[in-house]
């Protein structure tokens, strides 16, 4: 938080990161202005993008720009997510990915959630099984009956816990602002897709904060998936070196074993031996998209 403390324990920002999507941000907006609980603010890092107008928000938008480093494959994540947080001007902090739209219920029960504890709080997400139609107008009922559970959701325990950090996705969580720079925010060494959220789960975890899943859902709205995410081939295997070592153990394994079984990569699970062999083709990526929820 920065300049005059002017803010009650209760007050919350949402932070959301964009690059392009722009449909999916105004649906995520209509979902802020629809909630029962309104933000103090939203504010929205826009990763090599630029603002498209007009943004309807019935509370103050602040908007920041940041570019790629040439240095780094991928969206810089990590320094969004930090820049967001260190923009922020108020105790407790709400990031949406802006895939999300959240539900009406969702910001009550995170502010309720972190007026009780110390924990970092994620949302229960449910995915859209079909594109939105163009309607800016979105309703609890009609997304609940349009969407599904990730089947990895299944049987999460709902009280406060330490066991379930690596189950922590970030598409839509909450944590006070004096937590999140206590452990560091996120590790700015990850850069693109994946693992910078397993990482900064982990560093709660050894905070000895604990983890809550909550029931109040947000809506992941349809998009397009690589599977595996050819797409981000690189920035997975850099990260994922990163991730090993500074905990000893992989993430995202399940992409991994995909990625050898191409023949993309020779990777030891059982040792920290991950080299690339060669570069997944334009074909292989294209062939990996499909259209679905997740």
């Amino acid at each position: 938080m920065t300049g005059e403390q002017t803010w009650t324990v209760g007050d919350f920002s949402v932070l959301v990161l964009v690059h392009g999507r722009a449909d999916h941000l105004r649906r995520l907006l209509a979902g802020v202005n629809a909630s029962k609980l309104r933000p103090t603010e939203v504010v929205i890092v826009y990763m090599d993008d630029s603002c498209p107008a007009p943004l309807r928000c019935d509370v103050p938008l602040r908007i920041i720009h940041i570019s790629s480093s040439q240095s780094h494959s991928g969206l810089p994540l990590s320094q969004a997510r930090n820049r967001a947080a260190a923009a922020a001007r108020t105790p407790n902090l709400i990031f949406l990915d802006v895939d999300s739209i959240p539900s009406s219920d969702l910001f009550g029960t995170f502010t309720q959630v972190l007026s009780e504890e110390t924990v970092l709080a994620m949302a229960e997400p449910r995915y859209l099984t079909k594109p939105l139609e163009s309607t800016l107008v979105v309703e609890d009922n009609s997304l609940l009956a349009a969407s599904i559970r990730h089947h990895t959701r299944e049987g999460l325990p709902m009280e406060s816990n330490m066991s379930g950090h690596a189950m922590f996705w970030s598409l839509g969580f909450a944590i006070h602002a004096t937590v999140f720079a206590e452990v560091g925010g996120f590790d700015e060494r990850y850069t693109g897709y994946g693992g910078e959220d397993t990482d900064f789960a982990f560093r709660i975890r050894e905070a000895k904060i604990p983890v809550k899943f909550i029931e109040a859902p947000v809506f992941h709205q349809h998009h397009g998936v690589y599977n595996p995410p050819l797409n981000h081939f690189l920035e997975i295997v850099e990260n994922a070196r990163l991730f090993h070592s500074r905990w000893s153990v992989w993430p995202m394994e399940g992409w991994l074993r995909a990625f050898a079984r191409l023949g993309l990569i020779s990777w030891i699970p059982s040792r920290a031996s991950l080299t690339v062999r060669r570069i997944p083709t334009a074909e292989e990526i294209q062939a990996a998209h499909i259209s679905a929820a997740y």
